[in-house]
């Protein structure tokens, strides 16, 4: 079998391909664009890419072109030479991963589900919106407070309509009117945006299954679901817990032995979910056992690590739901 490394470019790729025996046998560079169409005439063989926006997608016409694909981490390649002495083309990276590949077997990601991949992507562009309007917002309420305005509280979507009861039309600058304006449609962008996450999660049945823990709503469940894609992955809730970074670190050497905070692994994104989901189960759900065994954590150990303790129960929770096929039952969820 021969070995292929692909050194992705956004527009151009540094192709190598060596045989068994380490000879490389073709070196080239190749339009990224045309990569599939290059890979369906190769004989079979194992092609190894590093992480990258275009990894997945290439990845995906490697295999159904029926190759062998190792899509290595980007936090391992360097251990494995690439960028070594400081030196660091396409070229000599293409060249190093499939020499490395040739000598052992390439450790390779979890390559998502083209449908996981479009739910992650639904979830990041409702979540950039999100973002842009809560800027504006923030800009909005630094002149509010210069000015000495205070509007009443209440919901992001109606911000620009309280901002337009106390402020005065005539003392209004054109400026701040612009970014009511912006705030405005950004809200009616971000509503279209959640009921499409709502549309994929109602005609989801494990996604619905999940809905029914306390905090959980469609972005965390719908996250939780598109990073795990295949439950068959994970042997226990502890390894889910660990994979999404949740659980505690280590760092011992000889007699010394020191636990860390979180390891904060895997995708930033579906902890930063799971927390919120924690903080929000612990403020509504009061008569739930889960918020008995909450409040028991955090008499002994703080607010902050009881928090993170419930995030990552929930993990569990949420990975025990989808692999047995059940809606969530407060008693033994706390029990377990």
């Amino acid at each position: 079998m021969e070995h292929l490394a692909i050194d992705l470019g956004g527009r151009e790729s540094q192709i190598c391909v060596r045989q068994a025996d380490g000879t490389i046998v073709e070196e080239r560079r190749h339009r990224t664009a045309a990569l599939p169409a290059y890979l369906a005439e190769r004989p079979r063989s194992r092609v190894v890419l590093e992480t990258c926006s275009e990894a997945f997608r290439i990845a995906d016409a490697a295999l159904a072109a029926g190759h062998e694909v190792r899509v290595v981490p980007a936090t391992l390649v360097r251990t494995l030479g690439v960028g070594a002495r400081g030196v660091k083309t396409d070229r000599r990276d293409a060249r190093v991963l499939s020499e490395v590949s040739c000598q052992i077997n390439l450790p390779s990601v979890h390559i998502p589900s083209p449908t996981a991949r479009q739910r992650k992507t639904l979830c990041g562009l409702r979540e950039g919106l999100v973002s842009a309007r809560t800027q504006l917002v923030n800009t909005v309420r630094g002149w509010l407070r210069a000015e000495g305005y205070r509007p009443r509280s209440g919901d992001v979507a109606t911000f620009p309509a309280r901002v337009m009861a106390v402020v005065p039309e005539a003392s209004l600058p054109a400026a701040v009117a612009r970014q009511l304006r912006a705030i405005a449609a950004l809200s009616a962008e971000v509503a279209e945006a959640e009921r499409d996450l709502r549309a994929v999660a109602t005609g989801d049945p494990v996604i619905r299954r999940l809905l029914t823990v306390p905090g959980v709503g469609p972005s965390t469940a719908t996250r939780f679901v598109a990073a795990l894609d295949q439950v068959e992955r994970f042997a226990s809730a502890h390894a889910v817990e660990a994979y999404l970074g949740l659980v505690p670190g280590e760092n011992s050497s000889a007699d010394r032995r020191r636990r860390t905070g979180i390891t904060k692994a895997g995708a930033p994104a579906v902890r930063w979910c799971l927390v919120q989901a924690a903080w929000a189960a612990r403020r509504t759900r009061r008569k739930d056992p889960l918020h008995h065994w909450v409040d028991a954590v955090e008499q002994r150990r703080g607010t902050r690590i009881a928090i993170l303790a419930l995030a990552r129960k929930l993990a569990g929770v949420l990975y025990a739901l989808w692999r047995d096929g059940t809606v969530y039952t407060p008693a033994q969820a706390a029990r377990s």
